[in-house]
């Protein structure tokens, strides 16, 4: 995965699992020229919104462990991994990881929502969980949608 591998390099670089968002931002911008001190800082919002970090009294701490994470070492991300994907891409995405064609995971749960009136994410969730793959970060934010959805009618 590209975007824990570019998350995974600054926190290897410091050998820790926790570091200010600061040393983070230099790590990706300064030291390693990857992406510019803005892009870097949008790296740590996609990152948090992927529940690869979380940000504790301006820190940022890794949620996963940066020494497990494989990177080649003529790794440089691109940066399609700042696009923020939505949950319906990220459940998309890891059905396909999963072995599951792309075309197939989207047709199954747009069949999915026909049959039960639920939104696409959660459709996609229930297609992902029948078929063995983890998604439970997508969801977690799927039910909170869902949840944030009910209490508005």
């Amino acid at each position: 995965m590209t975007l824990e591998a570019a998350v995974a390099v600054p926190f290897r670089g410091a050998g820790a699992d926790r570091m200010g968002e600061g040393e983070f931002v230099v790590a990706l911008s300064l030291d390693r020229d990857w992406f510019s001190p803005d892009q870097a800082k949008r790296l740590v919002d996609v990152a948090t919104g992927r529940g690869l970090i979380a940000q504790d009294d301006g820190d940022l701490v890794a949620r996963f462990d940066p020494a497990e994470v494989s990177v080649p070492a003529d790794f440089v991300p691109d940066e399609s991994v700042l696009r923020e994907q939505s949950t319906f891409e990220q459940v998309v995405d890891a059905l396909v990881a999963g072995g599951v064609e792309k075309r197939e995971a989207v047709a199954a749960a747009n069949e999915r929502q026909r049959d039960l009136g639920v939104t696409l994410e959660a459709a996609a969730v229930l297609v992902a969980r029948e078929r063995g793959v983890d998604v439970d970060g997508p969801a977690a934010a799927a039910r909170a949608d869902l949840l944030a959805g009910g209490e508005d009618r």
